[in-house]
């Protein structure tokens, strides 16, 4: 899945970025409070994103 697509997802989610950090942008979600991060590659593997 490219990052793209996968932050669209995220945001469609209720996510915002939250910080940008050394090779991760970290994403929370504001209605449960869980922060995950997300790899800055241009592809990212489907069990990941899960």
């Amino acid at each position: 899945m490219k990052r793209k697509e996968l932050i669209k997802i995220l945001e469609k989610l209720g996510c915002v970025l939250i910080r940008h950090g050394g090779k991760h942008d970290w994403f929370q979600n504001k209605s449960s409070g869980v922060c995950q991060p997300i790899p800055r590659h241009s592809e990212i593997n489907e069990n990941l994103a899960k």
